[in-house]
């Protein structure tokens, strides 16, 4: 694996007995959150490979859950977890697979929070490192490491060059794109990480161009609860 920096060896400032099990599930917590937009109300989580074997040992589940509320990898409210959820109103289902996975520490979100619903699919890679592999069903890219902007559109010509020229325009960078779409003139997603999240205005002109049916910020340096 690629050298990232000594963090990606010595692990994540995190509460809990593993980088892999506990400080990358309160990682991937946080951005399927961030992804539902708000905090659900009800969350089903399954488990794959080894975090199906060993949650509970790890306390996989507690970290999914705190990951959920956006707490940080070292709150010490972590260990309470469930109790946290009980009291913010959450209902929760963890769920163990037996299929297989793309790697050993798979999680698949189904949050739902009123009309608002979504999944996210994603992996604890090591030292707290973590790869987010689906939204919505859609395949994508995400580590978060970087600020990322996603995108739900139509799949229609010239959208994608509008929002990378207006990105452009605002002076931002962006490290990485993927686009995945459902069908030809479907429903399409774009996920972009970048150097920096645009301003407040350029979302907005963003969220008017024609056939963008949502845009979602994910950015772990906004801070946890």
């Amino acid at each position: 694996m690629r050298f990232k920096d000594v963090f990606s060896i010595i692990g994540p400032a995190m509460t809990g007995p593993s980088s892999s099990h506990t400080a990358g599930a309160v990682k991937l917590g946080r951005i399927a959150r961030q992804w539902l937009g708000e905090l659900p109300t009800e969350a089903k989580m399954i488990l794959y490979g080894s975090f199906a074997e060993t949650y509970q040992g790890h306390g996989t589940d507690l970290a999914l859950l705190s990951g959920l509320m956006n707490m940080a990898t070292d709150d010490p409210r972590i260990p309470d977890a469930e109790e946290w959820a009980e009291k913010l109103g959450m209902d929760y289902e963890i769920v163990t697979s037996g299929l297989p996975a793309t790697h050993p520490n798979t999680v698949k979100f189904e949050l739902k929070a009123g009309e608002n619903t979504c999944t996210l699919m994603g992996a604890s890679i090591g030292g707290g490192s973590v790869v987010v592999s689906h939204l919505n069903d859609f395949r994508v890219q995400l580590t978060g490491d970087f600020p990322a902007l996603v995108l739900r559109h139509t799949d229609k010509s010239g959208v994608i060059a509008s929002v990378t020229s207006i990105i452009s325009e605002s002076g931002v960078n962006i490290g990485f794109m993927q686009v995945d779409r459902k069908a030809r003139e479907g429903e399409a997603l774009t996920a972009m990480e970048m150097d920096t999240i645009p301003c407040t205005d350029v979302l907005t002109r963003l969220i008017q161009l024609p056939h963008i049916l949502d845009i979602k910020v994910i950015d772990l340096k906004k801070g946890a609860d």
